[in-house]
C-alpha cells in the first residue's frame, strides 16, 4: 500500500436509487500517496476543470475550480482490509479532524478503495464512491 497511486477510476452509487455516475468524468485525475511513516496525501479532480480567462479566476470561476476539487492530508492506519485516514487538513472543513474510513483491495499495482455508504461533501446525498487507483512507478509522471 505504500505507494504513490494514479487516479483511473471514480463511480459513484447514490444510495437511494441505485443510480451510477462518473462525477470527475470518464478520464479523472489524482494522486494518493501512502508513506512509510504513516502520513497520506490525496488530490483529485475532474480532467475537464475549466480553465479561468485571466490570472486571478472571478469569483464564479473559483467556485467552478473548487467544486470539482478533493484535497486533504493527515496519518493513515490500516485495520485488516479497512484503511482508515485521519485528516489532519482539508479542502473542505467538515471533513478536518475526522476520521474517514474506507474499504481496500489491492491487486498487484492496483487499489480499489470503497468508502460508504458516507454523506457527498458536495451535495449531501448519501454514496457510495468507488475509487481505483494505478500504483505510480519512479520516474513515471
Amino acid at each position: 500500500m505504500v505507494s504513490t497511486w494514479r487516479l483511473v477510476g471514480h463511480l459513484q452509487e447514490l444510495v437511494e436509487t441505485g443510480e451510477k455516475s462518473h462525477p470527475r468524468g470518464p478520464n479523472p485525475q489524482g494522486f494518493l500517496t501512502y508513506t512509510a511513516d504513516g502520513r497520506f496525501n490525496v488530490f483529485n479532480l475532474p480532467r475537464d476543470r475549466p480553465k479561468p480567462k485571466g490570472l486571478a479566476p472571478t469569483d464564479e470561476e473559483a467556485l467552478a475550480l473548487f467544486r470539482g476539487l478533493t484535497a486533504y492530508a493527515g496519518r493513515y492506519s490500516v485495520v485488516g482490509s479497512t484503511v482508515i485516514h485521519h485528516v489532519d487538513i482539508s479542502w473542505n472543513e467538515t471533513w478536518t479532524g475526522t476520521d474517514q474510513e474506507r474499504r481496500f483491495t489491492l491487486d498487484g499495482d492496483t487499489l480499489t478503495i470503497v468508502n460508504g455508504p458516507i454523506f457527498s461533501p458536495w451535495d449531501g446525498k448519501r454514496i457510495i464512491a468507488t475509487m481505483t487507483w494505478q500504483r505510480v512507478r519512479p520516474g513515471e509522471r
